[in-house]
């Protein structure tokens, strides 16, 4: 059975040994804020952990965020430093050079590439900092693929990769968080649409399936478990050869 309060406590206590372990007592943690609830709590965890001092916020809007204003209260009520850096002139510089080359975009590059250019920037941001990226994914999530490879599934450490997406949102009310944070709806920031919308069903439905395997909805079932087979890829490590192969 999922204890918030004890998951809380192990969690605060795992994070300051991997820097305890793997960093300088100045070490930061960079962390990627997009105004949404995986985000949000995962700040307030290395808050909670290394304190705010040693915690970096990296707003990375594509133009215009209409909901950036969300990423700035929570490093306000979080109290922690940030900076801002707009990826627009970077997305549309790349996309300019790969069609000059002769090759046409389409929506896998154009949703994809921009996630891959936010971790970029983290992680130059966090050498420039002496930092490390604080990967900000849920179990929900990569169970079924909603994350791109080497983009937003990326980082040093993971802090909610075992955890589905309603335990991460009862950590987020243990640590104290606001609920705006933590009930944020969530969406891709891509297409318009909300994450359950693009996926077909909730998380609650999803994370009830994660942990009991069951699903009553037998179309549902089957999506998710064709999703979790197609991107399996994204969480394994690459295929490689060895010399045994």
């Amino acid at each position: 059975m999922f204890d918030a309060g004890t998951t809380k406590n192990k969690l605060i206590t795992w994070t300051k040994e991997y820097f305890e372990n793997n960093a300088t007592p100045k070490t930061k943690a960079v962390i990627g804020i997009s105004g949404g609830k995986d985000s949000s709590i995962t700040a307030a965890l290395c808050v909670a952990a290394l304190g705010k001092e040693r915690v970096l916020g990296v707003l990375m809007p594509q133009g215009n965020q209409n909901d950036i204003n969300i990423s700035y209260d929570l490093c306000k009520t979080l109290e922690i430093e940030y900076k801002e850096i707009n990826i627009a002139e970077a997305v549309k510089n790349l996309y300019a050079e790969i069609e000059k080359s002769g090759l046409t975009l389409n929506t896998v590059a154009t949703f994809n590439t921009p996630a891959r250019i936010r971790m970029t920037t983290l992680y130059a941001v966090s050498g420039a900092v002496g930092g490390r990226v604080i990967n900000t994914c849920n179990l929900s999530e990569d169970w079924v693929g909603y994350s791109t490879k080497f983009g937003d599934s990326a980082g040093d450490v993971s802090l909610f990769s075992n955890l589905t997406a309603t335990e991460v949102k009862a950590i987020g009310g243990e640590l104290g968080l606001p609920s705006h944070f933590i009930d944020k709806t969530p969406i891709d920031g891509l297409c318009g649409k909300t994450d359950e919308e693009n996926l077909g069903f909730t998380y609650e439905l999803l994370d009830i399936y994660i942990r009991t395997g069951i699903c009553e909805d037998a179309e549902i079932k089957a999506k998710i478990d064709r999703l979790h087979e197609m991107n399996m890829h994204k969480i394994k490590l690459m295929p490689a050869f060895t010399m045994s192969s």
